[in-house]
């Protein structure tokens, strides 16, 4: 059976989430009591639902903290469960609930609007060492789809390792374990023949190729993550974001993504993602 949770804070796109994951056949609850977890899975297995979807959050209150028991429980069981927690930025949540003008879930005792998002902070905190994190601060929602899509897909158990293509002057994306800023190196965009490309394009990774110290810094980052990668299988994390930065997200930040997830695709389950590009 897989069983993915989709949690995180309100207003960050877990409906769009959910939605994608019934469209793909799961059976899709929203709002899930943690304590219901258990019996309800029991259930839906008995009766031959092998695609489960839900969505838990702080809309069911401190029980939320229950839930990587309830997750540790399940694996144990056999089931095959994916926990993905959705954020985003304060200011960007409040622009979202101001321009749907919904009631935040917590707002029901009085707090304003950021003081019901710093309590929803604090409330699923604890689900963060369990689950894979997506920042959408910046994403439109065809990109958050499509990232839903990739997780879903995912081979069970063991750590997946995600690059991810970001560019500074939009933001560190909230996502990240690691962030690596290549600013330094020298920019393909001044090139009026490679600005309009990116760097999946051949000619982009043809010029960062040919910058010796673009090639020094893609080794010493490769280095270090292979030295690092068996701590963090030893401590069973199971997803592990490294982010690469560069001023506008589209050039040498892609193809340090590119080349990096090339080179550790042997060695465990990758993936690449562009933040800038929308893929």
């Amino acid at each position: 059976m897989q069983l993915i949770l989709i949690t995180g804070l309100s207003g960050s796109g877990k409906s769009v989430a959910l939605a994608v994951l019934e469209d793909a056949g799961f059976y899709c609850i929203d709002n899930l009591p943690v304590a219901m977890v258990g019996n309800l899975v029991e259930s839906l297995r008995a009766s031959g639902n092998d695609r489960v979807a839900l969505t838990i959050d702080a809309r069911t209150g401190s029980a939320v903290t229950g839930l990587p028991e309830q997750v540790q429980r399940l694996r144990a069981e056999g089931i095959d469960v994916r926990v993905m927690f959705l954020e985003a930025k304060s200011d960007t949540l409040i622009k979202r609930y101001s321009e749907t003008r919904r009631r935040h879930p917590l707002s029901q005792g009085g707090l304003t609007l950021p003081e019901c998002i710093a309590r929803e902070r604090e409330l699923v905190a604890g689900i963060s060492d369990i689950a894979h994190h997506v920042d959408t601060s910046d994403l439109a929602p065809n990109t958050l789809r499509n990232w839903v899509k990739d997780f879903a897909a995912l081979p069970v158990a063991g750590l997946t390792l995600l690059f991810e293509s970001f560019g500074f002057k939009h933001g560190i994306p909230l996502d990240a374990d690691f962030v690596f800023d290549v600013r330094c190196l020298p920019n393909p965009y001044y090139d009026p023949k490679l600005q309009p490309l990116t760097g999946c394009d051949a000619a982009v990774a043809q010029f960062l190729r040919g910058t010796p110290d673009a090639m020094r810094m893609l080794d010493d980052i490769h280095r270090f993550i292979a030295d690092w990668l068996p701590s963090f299988e030893r401590d069973n994390r199971s997803y592990l974001t490294i982010a690469i930065g560069c001023t506008g997200g589209r050039h040498r930040s892609v193809f340090f993504v590119e080349m990096l997830a090339e080179k550790f695709r042997a060695r465990t389950r990758t993936l690449a993602r562009h933040r800038e590009l929308g893929a």
